[in-house]
């Protein structure tokens, strides 16, 4: 049986989740504030994290970056619950590691499935991929360039890990769009753009002069059809 966290101030709201999960078969615990939430995350261990942003006392969005700084819960999914619902707002809440984003109201029965698609079992990958001095590691979501650990959004990790695991195939903007962010997105085609560039000031050694991530003029992007698994350590 699952359990699932849940943090959300609004008491209504926190009663008909707690009634409808309970009657899907989770268990749920969690509280009405956000004060001490990474605490009692770590006490209950929870499979999943319904984190509210606007709590009374806490910014959902700190608590989101204190669980992934957490070595104890940083595998843990987290899904925000709320009403804000602006691009900048998803963005953000997505690029600290939230694996998901649903915008009040939302419909119970696609937050139950949003939630099972967390539990789906996961294919054996690949931890580590490697091009020329660029590697990725998948399990510890790191990367180094020469050798030196470089800084990533979780987003700039999961475009490049996406592309560097397809060498040698175009994808188009929309393409990338579906796979990286999602169908249910609140990003425009310019938004692959802004975040290639950005992979490209980190991860190329000339950044003017890409020699990794190439445009495919009038399509899209590829990753160099170069880049060779470095290890066979399943995850």
């Amino acid at each position: 049986m699952k359990k699932i966290m849940l943090i959300e101030d609004d008491a209504d709201l926190y009663a008909l989740l707690k009634y409808n999960l309970e009657k899907e078969g989770f268990t749920l615990v969690g509280s009405q504030t956000g004060k001490g939430a990474i605490e009692l995350c770590r006490r209950e261990r929870p499979d999943l994290i319904l984190l509210d942003i606007m709590l009374p006392d806490s910014d959902g969005l700190d608590i989101c970056k204190g669980i992934r700084l957490h070595s104890e819960l940083v595998h843990i999914p987290v899904i925000f619950l709320t009403a804000r619902a602006s691009e900048a707002d998803r963005i953000v809440g997505l690029e600290l590691g939230a694996n998901d984003y649903i915008v009040k109201p939302f419909f119970i029965r696609e937050l139950i499935a949003r939630i099972k698609i967390q539990f789906r079992p996961q294919p054996a990958v690949q931890r580590a991929l490697k091009s020329g001095t660029l590697e990725l590691d998948r399990s510890s979501c790191r990367v180094w360039l020469n050798g030196d650990e470089i800084q990533l959004t979780a987003t700039e990790f999961r475009l490049l890990e996406f592309l560097m695991t397809r060498p040698g195939v175009v994808f188009s903007r929309e393409q990338l769009l579906d796979s990286v962010w999602g169908h249910d997105r609140a990003v425009t085609d310019r938004t692959v753009d802004v975040y290639i560039l950005r992979l490209r000031q980190k991860v190329e050694p000339d950044p003017t002069n890409p020699t990794l991530i190439r445009s495919v003029r009038g399509f899209g992007y590829s990753f160099n059809e170069g880049v060779a698994e470095r290890s066979a350590v399943m995850a």
